[in-house]
């Protein structure tokens, strides 16, 4: 007899692999050269190799001081392996290698992707990492235009790659510990060139492989996009020039008090594109006044786009449950929007998705509350970056217990393959008997 070929399903492939990466990662950085100090546990290990991986960007320790050269090597290539995918990497290696992609490698592909479809998954995959490459070297090239007068020729273009993969890969992981620990881009608070450079990698790595596509395919005829695409755009573009407005007006007496009126535009625009979801920082997160505060958990937990670099409950989703409670208060039995029509099954996941992210990110904070000497404000900031792959910190991340980290670890992985993937995981899918129940009424409001 024929033994049965295992074959695991997508969601749970895609979940192995990352977790392999992530393991061996943290392998990698328990050597002794990899930590300067030579000393590097376990558990910081796992921890950097998870954040690196899940391009979050919350450290136990700083990545210039804390890791060697070798080190922060293996990280960089942990933030490009994830920010692509793992499934992108393999399946160009067997392009290269002249090795066919079968159909349940283009499925998982296409969850990995975030495509709609196995058609055009090959070419698509095929245009994800020059594109991404041709934006990170045009980065580092700008990035170069100040790194290299600040730190020299070898170290600033090294800086430079650095920031721009991490960037663009919307990681948050920085070099300037050698300023001082934890600075991350606070230097750089009043420059244009190295503020826009550094946005615009964050929002083009956060926008997603399918909507890179379609802008390529169709590039500026608005009518000719995927609907996927204009609510993408449209509600990046809401949720960057609102967060820029607010926290402008917000943080003028608080994290950017004594700034001027140039330099608290470049910090506001920043603080309004950081959270979804690269964890870089121009300001001192624990300064945030307590709207901006709270405006800055919702922006982590909302995050990115799907089949994106970046993570968070996603903008699409977000944009879908907006125009459900629209139309549901305008008494409409559909959800309309750039006319076309939103089908239920759609409106049904995004509700499962903001379900689940809530409810980790709730047990969360309540599980750190209890075991951490934390506010709850701080407590709620740390789990909104961890579940939303952000990587902003109130500085709490390095004190935190062996049970806390471990939370937050759990967390980043979660964020990174998706809440509803990761429930997923732990549930076999069955077939629903072909029964209609008797309808039950409940009363809702």
């Amino acid at each position: 007899m024929k033994k049965r070929k295992l074959r695991l399903s997508p969601a749970r492939l895609i979940a192995l692999g990352f977790f392999v990466v992530i393991l061996v990662g943290a392998l990698l950085l328990t050597l002794p050269f990899a930590s300067k100090d030579g000393s590097s546990n376990f558990l910081d290990a796992l921890f950097t190799s998870t954040s690196a991986t899940c391009v979050t960007g919350l450290v136990v320790r700083d990545t210039f001081t804390g890791w060697t050269t070798f080190g922060q090597i293996v990280i960089l290539l942990l933030i490009q392996l994830g920010g692509l995918g793992f499934m992108t990497v393999i399946t160009l290696i067997s392009f290269a290698i002249g090795k066919r992609v079968g159909l349940y490698d283009r499925k998982v592909l296409m969850q990995s992707a975030g495509n709609f479809s196995l058609s055009g998954i090959g070419d698509l995959i095929r245009r994800i990492v020059p594109f991404a490459f041709v934006f990170e070297f045009a980065g580092a090239v700008l990035l170069a235009i100040r790194f290299v007068p600040d730190f020299g020729w070898g170290k600033g273009i090294y800086f430079s790659v650095f920031h721009s993969i991490s960037a663009f890969c919307n990681a948050g992981f920085d070099l300037m510990g050698g300023r001082a620990p934890f600075s991350s881009l606070t230097a750089y608070v009043d420059d244009p060139l190295v503020i826009l450079t550094i946005c615009a990698l964050i929002i083009v790595g956060g926008l997603g492989f399918l909507v890179w596509h379609d802008l390529a395919r169709n590039k500026f005829h608005w009518k000719r996009y995927q609907l996927h695409t204009k609510i993408v755009l449209t509600t990046t573009a809401v949720l960057i020039l609102g967060g820029w407005l607010l926290f402008f007006v917000f943080e003028r007496n608080a994290s950017m008090a004594g700034m001027s009126g140039s330099e608290r535009l470049l910090a506001a625009l920043f603080q309004s594109v950081t959270p979804r979801t690269a964890g870089f920082n121009t300001v001192d997160m624990a300064a945030l006044s307590e709207p901006g505060n709270l405006l800055t958990d919702i922006f982590m937990l909302i995050g990115g786009s799907p089949g994106s670099t970046a993570g968070g409950i996603k903008t699409t989703t977000v944009a879908v449950l907006i125009l459900s409670a629209i139309s549901s208060a305008c008494g409409r039995t559909r959800v309309n929007a750039f006319r076309y029509s939103i089908d239920r099954d759609t409106i049904r996941q995004a509700c499962s998705i903001l379900t689940i992210y809530l409810t980790m990110a709730l047990l969360a904070i309540l599980a750190i509350c209890a075991i951490e000497p934390v506010t709850l404000k701080e407590s709620m900031f740390e789990v909104s970056s961890a579940i939303g792959t952000v990587g902003l910190s109130m500085g709490i991340t390095p004190t935190l217990g062996i049970a806390s980290r471990i939370i937050i670890i759990l967390l980043m992985y979660a964020g990174r393959i998706g809440g509803l993937t990761f429930v997923l995981l732990f549930s076999e899918r069955r077939t629903e008997p072909p029964v209609d129940r008797p309808n039950g009424k409940i009363l809702l409001g």
